[in-house]
């Protein structure tokens, strides 16, 4: 099964990909201008991977779980994906990210740190389902 994780943020998508239930590798975010415009490139993104199934990071068990959802299945709804979504607990996933690339600039602004927390949420899920 192929599948993206998204890391869905106002002004970033980050995206990661896996075909193997042991390897997860981070894509070039998504720079959100507008709604649409972001749905639009994450289903050619899941068009160009030929994705079964999307897995979506949200806080699970938080107080914005149920708000975090409602925003997923809208945004998903605009993506118009055909496939399965599941749902993976996505706490403390950017600063891992960060964390990882500590040696770099501490800041980084150009989707790197999102796709790379959507990679650790997609790692997530894979143990989950081994």
């Amino acid at each position: 099964m192929k599948y993206i994780a998204i890391d869905l943020g106002l002004k970033r998508i980050g995206l990661a990909y896996s075909a193997h239930k042991d390897i997860a590798t981070p894509l070039s975010a998504v720079e959100r201008k507008n709604r649409n415009q972001a749905a639009s490139e994450v289903k050619k993104a899941l068009d160009e991977w030929e994705v079964d199934a999307v897995v979506v990071g949200i806080p699970i068990g938080g107080s914005s779980e149920d708000e975090m959802r409602r925003r997923v299945e809208h945004f998903m709804n605009l993506v118009d994906f055909k496939g399965e979504i599941f749902y993976q607990d996505e706490s403390n996933s950017s600063i891992e990210a960060e964390n990882m690339i500590k040696g770099e600039i501490k800041h980084i602004r150009d989707g790197r740190i999102d796709s790379i927390s959507a990679m650790i949420i997609l790692q997530r899920y894979l143990r989950t389902i081994k």
